[in-house]
C-alpha cells in the first residue's frame, strides 16, 4: 500500500476547524415537533443556529376565518398538541366576551379541572423529555406509563385521548360521568406517590445537575422583556400567572400561590416543572372538592349556524408552556373575521436560540429545548 496516497485534504490543511452544516430536526429524537434548527458546527460545538420553521404549513389562523366557531374548536387543541385544552378555553373565552354571557359555575369548575389535568400531562412530557435528552430513558418511561393515566380518564371523559375537543362557547359538552371524580382523586394520589421516585432517579441525580447547572441561563430582567411566559418566566424570578393576575374559570376560587425561582437555568426550569406539577395536582383535589352542582352550558341556541355579534376581544389563559392568548374579531357573521394566537414558545424557539445555542455542544439542544418547553406547532400557527 502506497502511504503517502493517504494525505489529508487541501480544506483540512488549510483549516482544521472547518464548519459544516447540521440539520437538527425536523427528523430527529431530540426535536420536539415538526420544526428544525440549521446548526453551524466546528466539531461538537455550535457556531451559529438558523431555526427552521415552517415545517407543518398549517396557517391555524387564516383556517379558523374560513371556518364556522365551533368548527374552529376542533382546529385550536392541535396550536399546541402536547397541552391542547388551553386552546379551548382561551378561545372559547374570546367569544364569550364578545358575545357578553358569562358561563354557569359547574362549567367553570369542569373547565378548571380539564385544564389542570391538561397540565399534568404535559409536565409529564416534560419530566420525561429532559431525562430522554439527556440519555437517562427511566423517568421517560415512567412519565409515559403515569401520563397514560390521564389520558384514560381524558377518553372516559371526552372520548378522545390526545385531541378533547370538550370546551364549547357557553360551557362545556358534557358533564362527568358516574365515579369519574372518584376514580380522578385515586390517579392524583398515585401520581404524588410518584414523586419520591422522579426526585431520587432524575431531580436529584447528581449527573443530570452537573449537566444542566448553568445552562441556558436567563436573567430576571431579560426574561421579562422578551416575552417568556409561564414556568420559564418564573424561574427566572418574575412572579407571574394568569390564574392568579387575571384569574378566569374556576382559579379565582381555588387556594395557590405563585412559585418562583430565581436560578434562570436549565436546572431551575426543571425544577420549576416540578414543583409547579406537584401544585397541579392540589389544584386538581381542590377543584373536584368544590365543585358545584348546575348546569354545565348556557343554551346559545343551534352551534352550529351560531352567529356572534360584531366586537373584539382578546382572552388569555396560562397553559403548561405560559401565556396563550386569543384575539378575535366578529363582523357578526357565521365565522371569525380575523383571528390571532399569542403563543408561548415564540420568544424561546427563536429569541433564545440565538442567545443560547452558540458556544452549546450538540448533545445540550434537546435538553435545552426540554426545559423551555418549546412547542413547535405554535411557530406554524
Amino acid at each position: 500500500m502506497n502511504l503517502n496516497s493517504y494525505s489529508l485534504t487541501k480544506i483540512a490543511e488549510d483549516d482544521k476547524d472547518t464548519t459544516y452544516d447540521l440539520f437538527f430536526g425536523p427528523n430527529h429524537p431530540g426535536m420536539h415537533g415538526n420544526f428544525g434548527y440549521v446548526l453551524d458546527m466546528s466539531g461538537t460545538e455550535i457556531i451559529s443556529v438558523r431555526p427552521n420553521a415552517g415545517q407543518l404549513h398549517r396557517g391555524f389562523e387564516k383556517l379558523m376565518e374560513q371556518r364556522g366557531w365551533v368548527q374552529n374548536i376542533t382546529l385550536v387543541p392541535r396550536i399546541c398538541v402536547m397541552d391542547p385544552d388551553p386552546n379551548e378555553v382561551a378561545y372559547c373565552m374570546a367569544i364569550e366576551r364578545i358575545m357578553g354571557v358569562e358561563i354557569p359555575e359547574r362549567a367553570k369548575y369542569l373547565r378548571t379541572i380539564t385544564l389542570e389535568m391538561s397540565r399534568l400531562t404535559s409536565y409529564l412530557l416534560a419530566i420525561g423529555g429532559v431525562g430522554g435528552a439527556l440519555g437517562h430513558y427511566t423517568p421517560t418511561y415512567w412519565s409515559t406509563a403515569d401520563r397514560d393515566l390521564l389520558m384514560d380518564m381524558f377518553e372516559w371523559l371526552t372520548g378522545g385521548r390526545v385531541y378533547h375537543i370538550y370546551n364549547i362557547p357557553g360551557g362545556v359538552r358534557s358533564d362527568v360521568p358516574e365515579g369519574f371524580f372518584k376514580k380522578l382523586l385515586e390517579v392524583m394520589d398515585v401520581l404524588e406517590s410518584r414523586l419520591p421516585d422522579y426526585d431520587s432517579i432524575l431531580f436529584e441525580n447528581p449527573i443530570v445537575h452537573k449537566r444542566l447547572k448553568g445552562l441556558g441561563y436567563i436573567s430576571k430582567e431579560d426574561a421579562r422583556i422578551t416575552g417568556l411566559s409561564g414556568p420559564n418566566l418564573r424561574a427566572s424570578g418574575n412572579a407571574y400567572d394568569v390564574r392568579k393576575d387575571t384569574p378566569y374559570a374556576a382559579y379565582a376560587d381555588l387556594d395557590f400561590d405563585i412559585i418562583t425561582q430565581e436560578g434562570g437555568d436549565s436546572l431551575t426550569r426543571a425544577l420549576q416543572i416540578r414543583m409547579e406539577y406537584e401544585q397541579t395536582i392540589n389544584l386538581v383535589r381542590q377543584a373536584v372538592k368544590k365543585i358545584p352542582e348546575g348546569d354545565i352550558r348556557l343554551n346559545l341556541g343551534l352551534l352550529g349556524s351560531m352567529k356572534v355579534p360584531p366586537g373584539e376581544a382578546y382572552e388569555k389563559v396560562e397553559s403548561s408552556k405560559g401565556e396563550f392568548g386569543y384575539y378575535i374579531v366578529s363582523d357578526g357573521g357565521l365565522k371569525p373575521y380575523r383571528v390571532s394566537v399569542r403563543g408561548p414558545s415564540l420568544p424561546a424557539g427563536f429569541l433564545w436560540a440565538q442567545k443560547h445555542l452558540p458556544t452549546m455542544k450538540i448533545d445540550d439542544v434537546a435538553v435545552w429545548m426540554g426545559t423551555l418547553g418549546i412547542c413547535p406547532p405554535d411557530f406554524d400557527k
